[in-house]
């Protein structure tokens, strides 16, 4: 299933996916759940940039049951537009250690390759060693850093820059 379809069926599994991890404590950006209508405008949002070229969403199953998604957009800037941010990969907590991660990270680097995205970047939360050693390991590298920079309540983390060069998996 493809479209509009597959994302109005991905709302409530997404938003239940990002519920468990934000409070259990996962790197995602939220420090609490988001709400459906959040969900809602920001899966509407990519499904509409990536039939642009503008976005790539993707979703894993296991079964019927929708277990994670990733997504990267362009940059909006005209300078920045050869490029794109792959902003979040989320696997539920009940499918990690599957490989889903890889997967879905590996499916959305190809995405970035049909679409002629020239570097596609990423940051991280540095206390992220799984999600880390993934994009290594895939092989995005670091280009920076800023200590101490989420803030978790009283906690800081640093906020690690990734990037991959998709020129020259091309040439």
């Amino acid at each position: 299933m493809r479209g509009a379809d597959a994302v109005a069926l991905a709302i409530e599994p997404v938003r239940a996916i990002l519920a468990e991890l934000v409070l259990g404590g996962a790197a995602l950006g939220w420090v609490e759940p988001p709400p459906l209508a959040e969900v809602t405008t920001l899966l509407t949002e990519l499904a509409t940039a990536q039939r642009s070229g503008d976005a790539a969403l993707r979703f894993a199953y296991v079964g019927e049951d929708l277990v994670g998604f990733g997504y990267w957009r362009r940059y909006d800037r005209p300078t920045h537009r050869p490029n794109a941010d792959l902003e979040k990969v989320a696997v539920a907590a009940s499918a990690h250690g599957r490989g889903i991660g890889r997967l879905l990270t590996a499916a959305l680097l190809e995405d970035a390759r049909a679409a002629s995205v020239e570097i596609l970047t990423l940051d991280a939360r540095g206390d992220n060693a799984n999600a880390l050693h993934l994009y290594r390991s895939l092989g995005f590298v670091e280009y920076g850093r800023l200590h101490d920079f989420v803030a978790v309540g009283a906690r800081r983390y640093d906020k690690v820059f990734y990037s991959i060069d998709l020129r020259a998996s091309a040439a």
